[in-house]
């Protein structure tokens, strides 16, 4: 199979209009606020093509339709995992916002102490490199396979990097944001442009009904994911959500809390349905095997399903756009990851402890350039150390969740302390380690049970262990929650980002140290921050009026992902 002038003409106009974006985004920038955080003015349809972009890979269509070609239908519960903590999405957007950080090593710093902010930077540099490394491959594999071959993964991964290095470079988090709006589009034409073109072949749902076990089209069975695996997942995607480095940029840079409300929960829940679209797939190609439609009776990689039917379905043109959508979920997000890590780097270590009080604008190339290096750090990753795509993505959400225990701890619970987060992480992961050796496993191997052990290990840590340790100054402690209890739409706009001589000062005028009525009365306290003083912060107003922005949207929202089960459901079963 060979690229066609078709298709080099749709790819050449997708890399001019991404270039021009960049170059555009490039004049709007004139300082960290913009490159980092885009000025916290984005509305919520760039809200929600951010937040979709950006948590959407092409690494996700490979390996979930890998999954369930290998597994059957329950195999889309790799990408699920995070479908009924969906709805709570809702309610965790403005408590990124109100955290008025540019990244969560500060929100740990304003936490649990300068060195916690330290640890996390680690993580976070550890999770970007090996996400991006990730994300690269998983493109590489599909855009060689869907061109015959004729380029090389190694070779696709360099020119990938190349291109959404140079807009992001440029343009920072405007250039990022504005393209995911295209991209975002493009990757929901990649996740049903393949359903239409090869639904004759395998003769729509009946005849996939009549070629496939029963077990396979169950979204849960004991062979594929069981109903514990489902909860110990969802468990997974709504802790480790609030670790992932580049959840400040995606989802606090909004210009109110609605907007970030919206883009969150909206952006993630158009990923779920374009998730039904990848089974769908796998599925498909599970039966074109069986039945040997091209001449193909087992698939050495599961990995390859997707290049697989993007080979045997796509006609000149068509597979230009492909690979457009490919690269667009890619790059997208690779994109993001460049400038989260650049302000990782910049705003949480070296602008308060290497180089303090130097004008901004020369912070500004600092987060440029420790971008592009970390970025690059994952390239070569991916060209060296990436070999299945799954266990990669599974390792870094479990690792994001065992970061997320000490996170969403500190939120809800005042007592916690640095003792209790750093034992909290190391338990965690010390626990995964030891099991998997123990049952001579790699170490980036993925399992309900071992999930569990670990976070429960985490949560037990972080409990005790603040318990039996002083707790964090009741000043500081003081200034976090107050924070979370003030809503960020009435906070100035210059108070949202780090202040211009580089002084780690969060001591902002105009927040509310106590529980405010006039907030209650118009629906803004938070449900997550008042986990566990619901009645007394609702200020003796009414709880659903109090708390009546968070129930409205966590109501809706879940009734939306009931009907996405039961519509998919529905399709396996009786369509």
């Amino acid at each position: 199979m060979l690229i066609t002038r078709a298709d080099w003409l749709v790819l050449i106009s997708y890399f001019a209009i991404v270039a021009a974006i960049g170059v555009v985004a490039s004049l709007r920038v004139r300082g960290t606020n913009e490159y980092f955080l885009g000025g916290r003015r984005f509305g919520k349809l760039v809200m929600m093509g951010q937040v979709f972009s950006t948590g959407t890979h092409a690494e996700m269509p490979v390996s979930l339709i890998g999954a369930v070609y290998s597994i059957g239908a329950s195999g889309i519960w790799y990408q699920w995992k995070n479908l009924f903590a969906t709805p709570f999405f809702w309610i965790l957007a403005p408590v990124v916002r109100r955290f008025r950080r540019t990244t969560t090593a500060e929100v740990m710093e304003d936490r649990y102490g300068p060195w916690m902010g330290g640890i996390y930077t680690l993580f976070a540099v550890g999770f970007l490199i090996i996400n991006t490394a990730a994300m690269l491959k998983g493109a590489g594999k599909v855009i060689n396979q869907a061109a015959g071959g004729t380029f090389g993964v190694n070779h696709i991964v360099l020119a990938m990097t190349a291109t959404f290095i140079v807009y992001s470079f440029l343009g920072g988090l405007v250039a990022s944001a504005w393209t995911d709006v295209l991209q975002g589009f493009l990757i929901i034409v990649l996740s049903f442009l393949l359903i239409p073109l090869g639904w004759s072949t395998v003769g729509g749902m009946p005849g996939m009904r009549s070629t496939l076990l029963p077990s396979q089209l169950s979204l849960a069975t004991p062979h594929g994911i069981g109903i514990w695996a489902i909860v110990v997942l969802t468990v997974n995607g709504l802790i480790g959500i609030m670790a992932q480095p580049h959840i400040p940029a995606a989802v606090g840079t909004g210009k109110n809390e609605r907007a970030c409300r919206v883009g969150f929960f909206y952006g993630n829940y158009i990923k779920r349905v374009c998730t039904a679209g990848w089974a769908l797939l796998g599925l498909m190609v599970a039966v074109m095997v069986i039945k040997g439609s091209f001449g193909t009776r087992t698939l050495a990689d599961p990995e390859d399903a997707f290049g697989f039917v993007c080979g045997h379905v796509l006609f000149s043109g068509v597979r230009g756009l492909l690979i457009a959508c490919v690269l667009a979920a890619t790059m997208s997000t690779c994109a993001a990851f460049l400038v989260d890590s650049g302000a990782l780097f910049t705003q949480g270590f070296y602008r308060t402890r290497l180089m303090p009080g130097r004008p901004d604008h020369y912070y500004l190339w600092v987060g440029r350039a420790s971008g592009l290096l970390i970025t690059l750090a994952g390239m070569v990753y991916s060209l060296l150390f990436v070999k299945q795509v799954l266990n990669s993505f599974l390792l870094t959400e479990s690792m994001a969740t065992y970061m997320g225990i000490c996170i969403v701890g500190g939120v809800v619970w005042k007592r916690a302390n640095r003792w209790g987060a750093v034992t909290s992480l190391f338990a965690a992961l010390g626990t995964n380690l030891l099991l998997c050796s123990l049952e001579h496993r790699r170490l980036d191997y993925w399992s309900p049970r071992i999930f569990a052990l670990a976070f429960t290990a985490g949560i037990v840590s972080l409990v005790v262990i603040s318990l039996l340790t002083p707790p964090e100054p009741q000043s500081d402690v003081e200034l976090f929650f107050a924070r979370l209890q003030t809503p960020s739409d009435a906070s100035p706009v210059d108070a949202m980002s780090q202040p211009p001589d580089g002084e780690h000062d969060i001591r902002w005028q105009g927040l509310s140290r106590e529980p405010s009525r006039d907030h209650a009365e118009r629906g803004q306290q938070l449900m997550l921050v008042n986990l566990f003083n619901l009645r007394r912060v609702s200020c003796g107003v009414n709880f659903f009026r109090a708390y009546s922005a968070d129930l409205s949207g966590l109501a809706f929202g879940s009734a939306l992902v009931v009907i996405l089960v039961a519509g998919f459901w529905g399709l396996l079963r009786f369509i």
